[in-house]
């Protein structure tokens, strides 16, 4: 008999027992542990939600991956499931076989339904996967730890989901017995109000990602900093659009003292992004001293770093084992470019990525730059393309960026010699000179992926410095 039949008897036993509801109900109890996951997909798929809810309670695995199976929110289900965990949480002593801790709302552990399904070899049990996952995500320290419920949240409306009003609405009826928990938090466009609502609901220590893309008002600011200081495990801080409207001394220092407290308190920060943000305009020092731990990514794009503010860069601890760094869109041009060669200096044994994009660096000020960058021995991408460079000043840049020999991506710009009056690319210009620099870089190596002049992902349209910022893996797959 192949591996396969036992799961499928499996299937067609659990088949037949949902075709009586009431006596599917009244043996849960005795029913063995191995026909839980496949009676629970047969009674979900065929909506036998009176199943499912008494189901919920006598769940025998620490973890309910249940977002795996639901692609889109099933208000309905989602009810029947969350009575029957109330029906948990109202007992006074917790039954024998309760072993639920987590609800999985994300699409994270689909192996676990397609191993009990037979669709998959049995080299990990459910049963360990789902112990494994708990133990990360809400280590279990007593028996009455709260019931946590994980989920992602992609605010990109005025007003919540239908599926996060609903599990918000329980938590916080619930409060102290059920814990949303939220990895990962996006606030594209929600008004402060609402956002607030949902910074209350969720559980702070459980956020590790954070993006904030439109903060332009003093107001939210001030409010977001309250929140943002109790995420102690914070990786990932990602702010854009941060007031875009001219601010007194007094209010732009108060924004920097805000954000300088809250920085002393994220202690396991990994990822700085900082676009569009006009306050930190001259304060970057006081801001990168209160960095508690090193980054591994900095990202400062769209804005007018002030020279005193690249100066502070190389000076502390906190930036000293960046692997991404990113100043794409900065206007460097009137700045000295010695203290970014002293930063590349002291980062040249771990720094992977390296964003130069549209930053108005020329020759001159890419040659105090050049002996640093030839350094960065385990540098896989860099992006230099949008700057105004001639022919000449490629040529030495290939010279020393061939010395890199882990090199998977690189961009560059189209040599001054190949541009119209307007700026805009002459093929036939081009192509010679592509080939001579071509020449010039495999002299020393062969090049993986290489672009000259403007520079678009063939699958979306987007750059690569802005798949860097929006934190996805080049040419637009989801990191």
């Amino acid at each position: 008999m192949s591996f396969q039949a036992p799961r499928r008897l499996l299937e067609l036993a659990g088949q037949s027992l949902l075709r009586d509801q009431a006596l599917a109900i009244s043996v849960l109890d005795e029913l063995p542990r191995e026909l839980f996951p496949p009676l629970f997909v047969e009674a979900f798929t065929s909506r036998r939600c009176e199943v499912l809810k008494v189901m919920v309670q006598a769940w025998p695995f620490p973890c309910l991956p249940l977002g795996s199976l639901m692609k889109t929110p099933d208000l309905e289900i989602l009810h029947y499931v969350v009575d029957g965990i109330d029906c948990l949480l109202a007992q006074k002593v917790r039954p024998r076989r309760w072993k639920l801790q987590v609800l999985e709302m994300r699409d994270v552990d689909e192996n676990f339904w397609t191993i009990w399904s037979g669709a998959r070899p049995l080299s990990c049990s459910p049963e360990a996967m789902s112990k494994r996952q708990t133990v990360e995500d809400c280590p279990r320290t007593g028996e009455k730890q709260p019931l946590k419920v994980f989920m992602d949240v992609c605010l990109k409306e005025k007003f919540m989901d239908e599926d996060l009003s609903f599990f918000s609405g329980w938590v916080q009826h619930r409060r102290g017995s059920v814990h949303l928990c939220c990895t990962k938090v996006v606030n594209y466009s929600m008004s402060i109000l609402n956002f607030r609502n949902i910074l209350e609901t969720v559980y702070p220590d459980s956020i590790q990602v954070l993006e904030i893309w439109n903060m332009c008002w003093l107001c939210m600011i001030v409010e977001f900093s309250r929140y943002l200081s109790q995420m102690r495990n914070l990786r990932k801080l990602f702010i854009s659009d941060g007031c875009r409207y001219l601010l007194s001394s007094d209010s732009q220092e108060q924004l920097v003292a805000e954000f300088s407290s809250v920085l002393l308190r994220l202690e396991n920060l990994q990822m700085l992004y900082v676009r569009r943000v006009c306050f930190f305009r001259g304060h970057l020092d006081q801001l990168i001293r209160c960095l508690r731990s090193p980054l591994e990514t900095l990202a400062l794009t769209y804005g007018f770093l002030e020279e005193e503010d690249l100066k502070c860069l190389p000076r502390y601890p906190s930036l000293s084992q960046l692997k991404q760094l990113n100043l794409s869109h900065g206007a460097l041009r009137f700045i000295r470019l010695e203290p970014l060669r002293a930063l590349l200096e002291k980062v040249a044994a771990t720094l992977q990525t390296l964003f130069l994009v549209d930053c108005g660096i020329g020759y001159s000020k890419l040659r105090v730059i050049l002996p640093a960058l030839s350094r960065c021995s385990n540098l896989t991408t860099f992006c230099f393309h949008g700057n105004d460079t001639s022919m000449d000043a490629l040529k030495d840049l290939l010279r020393h960026t061939g010395r890199l020999s882990n090199l998977s991506l690189e961009t560059y710009p189209a040599p001054r010699e190949s541009l119209d009056n307007r700026g805009r690319v002459i093929l036939e210009l081009l192509t010679p000179l592509q080939a001579e620099l071509m020449r010039i870089l495999r002299e020393v190596r062969e090049p993986k992926r290489i672009f000259f002049g403007p520079v678009s992902c063939p699958c979306c349209g987007t750059s690569p410095t802005e798949q860097l910022e929006f934190n996805f893996c080049l040419w637009g797959r989801p990191a």
